[in-house]
C-alpha cells in the first residue's frame, strides 16, 4: 500500500496540536463572558497556541530542554499580557510595580472583582499562565508520550474551573461545552500516524487458531469496556439532567471583598470634628467638563443606608472592580449631565473616595465599588497627593414628576424602610403630626425638612451623635440646655428618621459642598438626607435653616399631649355658695411665741445639709444605676456598648474627653496614657491610691481587648457572646477604678456624684 499524499500526513500530525490549541482556548472563551471586553480570550487563545508551539518545536529535543524554554516563553508572555492590560486599564505605576501587586493580590481580587470584570493586570495573570501551563501539560503528555486521552487531562481541568469561576454570573456554556466535546472526539478519532497493514490488522503474521483467539479477546474486552459506558452513563445521566436547572454554586461567596475601618463604615460622626477645623484642606478639586449652571455640584464620599438607633453605616459589599463601573439607567425624564473633575488628595484620610454622583469612570487609582449605594473606595487608603481623574452622570429628577410621585414599598426597599426598635414617643409623634398634615410623599418629605429648617439653629461646636437620644435631644432638648441645635449630622439624621417613621424610604449622604473649584476645606463637610420615589430615584432634600431666619421655638408648633394630665393641671373643684352666713370675726388673738432666731437657723442649716445630701445620694444611685443598666441588662453586644460607655464618661470624668473622630483603637491608647498619667501624679503623694486599685492596677492592659470586642459588636452584629460581655464588664469597671482610685479624695466624692454621665450624650 502506498504512503499517504503529504497534505493528508501533515493534517494527521496536526490533528492533535490543533485541538490541544482549541481545548484550551475555549475556557478562555467561557472565562471571557464574565469580563468587559474581549481582551482576557484573545490573551489566553496566545497562551494557548503559544504553549502548544513551544511543546511541538521542543517534541524531538531533550525533555530536560524543554522545561526552560517553556517558562522563559511563558514569562515573555506574561510580560507582554501584564503591559497590555496595565495600558488597557490604564493602571498607574510601572511595569515592575504592576507586576508585583499583581502576583500578590491576583487570585483574591480575580474572586473579588465587579461583574463584568474589566481585565487588568490581576485580574488576567492567573487566567493566561494557566491557560499556558495547561497547554504545555498536554502536549507534552500527548505528543512526546502519545498518551492523547490524558493529555486531554489539563484542558479538561482548565475548562472546568473556568465553569466554576464563572459560576450563575452567566447564561449556561452551552456551546462552547459541545464544541469543546466535538473538538476532543475530533482528535481521538484521527490517528496522528500513517497507518499500515501491519500496524493496522494486529493480529498480521499469527497462525490461525492464535489470531482467532486475539480477536476474540479484543472483541469480549470492547464488549466489556462499551458496557461499562454505557452503564456509567445510565447511572450518571439522570444526576447530570437533575443538575441542568439548579445554581450553581459562586466562588465569589467564599472569599471577602475589601473592608474598611469604622470612619469609612460611618463617616457621618467625621461631620463635627471637621465642622471645628474648618480651614483644614481635605481636597482639592478641578472640573474639567460639565460644570453646568447650577454652580459647583456636590462630591459624594459615601451613602448611608443601615440605620440600628445608634449609628447610621454604610452597609457595603465592595468588589473590586475597573476604571469603569457598572452603568445603571437613568430615571425617566430625569436630566442627565457628565461630569468630569480631576481631585487631588489632601489631609482627607480613610478608604473612602470622594467622587460627583454617580460616578461611571476612575483613573489614576484602583478602586472597588458597591452598586446598590453608588460608594466607592480604594482598598489601600487615600494618601496625600493621590490624584485621579472620576467621571460621574449627575442626574437632576423633573421636579413635576417628583411632586406627585409615590414611594416604593415591599422587601425590595425594606432596608431604607426599617425603623430600628425603640424610637421615642416624642419622634413618632412628630412624625405622625407631620404626616397627618400632609398627606403626598414629597409633601411629607417636605414638610419634614420645613420643620427642620424653621425651628433649629446650626452651629459648629455641637458634640457629635445621632442615636435615638441624641436626636431626641436635638429635637424636644431645652435651648438653653444646648438643645435644638447641631450640625448637618444631627439635621440629616433627623429628617432620616422622622421620614421612614412617616412611611418614606430614606437615606443620608455624607459629602462636600465646594464653593468653587479649587481647595475643599473641612468647613465644607456636609451631610444631606434622600427620598426615593418611584419612577424618580433617589432625591436629596435641604432641611438646613436658611442663615438669615431666626429660628422658632419648637413648642409653637409641636406641643405633645401628655396621656394623663400632671397633677398641676388637673383643675381645681368649683366651690358652691353656701347660704349659711359667715360668722361674725372674733377679735384677734395674740400670736403664741414661736422658735428663736437659734432654733430657726440651725434647722434651716440642717435641712439645707439634708437636702444636699438626699441630692447627692440621689445623683450617686442613679449613677450606679446607670452602670448596672449598660454592663448587665441586654444582649450582649449591647453589655459590651455600654462597658465602653463606661470606659469613655471615666475618661471625661478625669479631663480627657474622646475626641468624636478617634477610632477604638486610638481611644484605648489615649485610655492607657491617661491612667498612666494619672498614677504618677499620685504615686509619691497617694500610696493608698495604688492600694485601692488592688487587683485592678493592671486594668489598662484590657482596653484593647474591649477596643476590638466594641468593634466587633458595632460591625459584626451577633458575633459577640456573653462570655466576652462579662470579660468587657470586668475591664470597664476594673479601669474606671484604677482611674477613679489614682485621684484626690474630693475629686474621687466628685466622681462619684457628679450629674455629667446621667445627661451626655450617648
Amino acid at each position: 500500500m502506498g504512503r499517504d499524499p503529504p497534505v493528508v500526513r501533515w493534517l494527521r500530525a496536526a490533528s492533535v496540536p490543533v485541538a490541544l490549541v482549541v481545548l484550551v482556548a475555549l475556557a478562555g472563551v467561557v472565562l471571557g463572558r464574565v469580563y468587559a471586553d474581549p481582551l482576557l480570550t484573545r490573551l489566553m487563545v496566545g497562551a494557548a497556541v503559544g504553549s502548544v508551539l513551544v511543546g511541538v518545536a521542543a517534541r524531538r529535543l531533550p525533555s530536560w530542554l524543554v522545561a526552560p524554554l517553556s517558562v522563559a516563553a511563558l514569562a515573555g508572555w506574561t510580560v507582554l499580557s501584564l503591559r497590555l492590560a496595565a495600558g488597557h486599564a490604564a493602571v498607574p505605576g510601572g511595569l515592575g510595580e504592576v507586576a508585583a501587586d499583581a502576583a500578590r493580590n491576583a487570585i483574591p481580587r480575580l474572586l473579588t472583582a465587579m461583574i463584568p470584570v474589566e481585565p487588568a493586570p490581576d485580574t488576567v495573570l492567573v487566567p493566561v499562565v494557566a491557560a499556558w501551563l495547561a497547554g504545555l501539560t498536554a502536549a507534552e503528555v500527548a505528543l512526546r508520550a502519545g498518551r492523547v486521552l490524558l493529555g486531554y487531562l489539563p484542558p479538561v481541568l482548565l475548562y472546568g474551573g473556568a465553569l466554576y469561576v464563572v459560576g450563575p454570573n452567566a447564561e449556561p456554556a452551552v456551546a462552547p461545552t459541545v464544541l469543546f466535546a466535538a473538538v476532543a472526539a475530533a482528535g481521538l478519532a484521527v490517528p496522528g500516524r500513517r497507518s499500515d497493514p501491519a500496524a493496522a490488522d494486529p493480529v498480521a503474521g499469527l497462525a490461525p487458531a492464535v489470531r482467532a483467539a486475539v480477536r476474540l479477546r479484543l472483541v469480549a474486552a470492547t464488549a466489556a469496556g462499551l458496557a461499562v459506558v454505557v452503564g456509567l452513563a445510565a447511572l450518571l445521566a439522570p444526576v447530570v439532567a437533575g443538575q441542568v436547572d439548579d445554581r450553581p454554586v459562586d466562588p465569589r461567596r467564599y472569599v471577602e471583598p475589601p473592608r474598611v475601618e469604622s470612619l469609612d463604615e460611618n463617616p457621618l460622626i467625621r461631620i463635627s470634628g471637621w465642622a471645628l477645623n474648618p480651614d483644614q484642606r481635605l481636597l482639592d478639586v478641578r472640573t474639567l467638563a460639565g460644570a453646568g449652571d447650577g454652580g459647583p455640584p456636590r462630591i459624594r464620599l459615601a451613602v448611608l443606608s443601615d440605620y440600628d438607633g445608634v449609628t447610621w453605616r454604610v452597609g457595603a459589599t465592595y468588589r473590586n472592580a475597573g476604571r469603569v463601573l457598572p452603568a445603571a439607567e437613568p430615571a425617566p425624564g430625569a436630566a442627565t449631565e457628565t461630569v468630569r473633575q480631576e481631585i487631588t488628595v489632601g489631609d482627607l484620610t480613610g478608604r473612602l473616595l470622594p467622587a460627583v454622583p454617580t460616578p461611571r469612570e476612575v483613573t489614576g487609582a484602583r478602586v472597588a465599588y458597591d452598586p446598590e449605594t453608588g460608594t466607592v473606595i480604594r482598598p489601600e487608603g487615600l494618601a496625600p497627593g493621590l490624584r485621579y481623574d472620576v467621571s460621574s452622570v449627575r442626574e437632576r429628577p423633573d421636579p413635576n414628576l417628583v411632586t406627585t410621585a409615590n414611594v416604593p414599598a415591599g422587601d425590595a426597599v425594606a432596608r431604607v424602610l426599617r425603623v430600628p426598635d425603640g424610637a421615642p414617643e416624642q419622634l413618632r409623634r412628630l412624625a405622625t403630626q407631620l404626616a397627618e398634615e400632609n398627606g403626598a410623599p414629597y409633601s411629607r418629605a417636605d414638610a419634614i425638612a420645613r420643620f427642620l429648617a424653621e425651628h433649629y439653629r446650626v452651629t459648629a461646636d455641637a458634640p457629635s451623635g445621632h442615636a435615638y437620644p441624641n436626636l431626641t435631644f436635638f429635637l424636644f432638648g431645652p435651648r438653653n440646655g444646648g438643645g435644638q441645635r447641631g450640625t448637618s449630622e444631627q439635621f440629616a439624621a433627623a429628617f432620616a428618621v422622622l421620614g421612614r417613621l412617616a412611611g418614606l424610604p430614606t437615606r443620608v449622604v455624607v459629602g462636600f459642598e465646594p464653593k468653587a473649584d479649587g481647595p475643599v476645606r473641612a468647613a465644607d463637610a456636609y451631610a444631606w438626607p434622600e427620598v426615593l420615589f418611584e419612577g424618580v430615584g433617589w432625591v436629596p432634600f435641604d432641611p438646613m435653616p436658611r442663615p438669615d431666619e431666626e429660628p422658632r421655638p419648637v413648642e409653637e408648633d409641636f406641643r405633645p399631649k401628655p396621656e394623663d394630665p400632671p397633677p398641676s393641671e388637673v383643675p381645681a373643684p368649683t366651690e358652691e355658695p353656701s347660704a349659711t352666713p359667715p360668722a361674725a370675726a372674733s377679735a384677734p388673738a395674740r400670736p403664741d411665741r414661736g422658735p428663736g432666731t437659734p432654733v430657726l437657723v440651725g434647722g434651716g442649716v440642717g435641712g439645707l445639709v439634708l437636702l444636699v445630701g438626699g441630692v447627692l445620694a440621689v445623683l450617686a444611685a442613679m449613677r450606679r444605676r446607670l452602670s448596672r443598666s449598660r454592663l448587665e441588662r441586654g444582649d450582649p453586644g449591647r453589655r459590651v456598648t455600654g462597658a465602653w460607655r463606661e470606659l469613655t464618661d471615666a475618661l471625661r470624668l478625669a479631663g480627657r474627653p474622646v475626641g468624636t473622630d478617634l477610632a477604638a483603637e486610638e481611644v484605648a491608647e489615649q485610655a492607657r496614657a491617661t491612667l498612666a498619667a494619672a498614677r504618677a501624679a499620685r504615686a509619691s503623694g497617694a500610696p493608698t491610691a495604688d492600694a485601692a486599685a488592688g487587683g485592678v492596677a493592671r486594668s489598662d492592659g484590657g482596653v484593647g481587648e474591649l477596643a476590638d470586642l466594641v468593634n466587633r459588636a458595632a460591625f459584626a452584629p451577633g458575633s459577640v457572646d456573653a462570655t466576652q460581655a462579662e470579660r468587657a464588664a470586668a475591664v470597664a469597671t476594673g479601669y474606671v477604678t484604677a482611674l477613679r482610685a489614682a485621684r484626690s479624695r474630693w475629686a474621687r466624692l466628685w466622681w462619684t456624684v457628679r450629674p455629667g454621665p446621667l445627661r451626655w450624650r450617648r
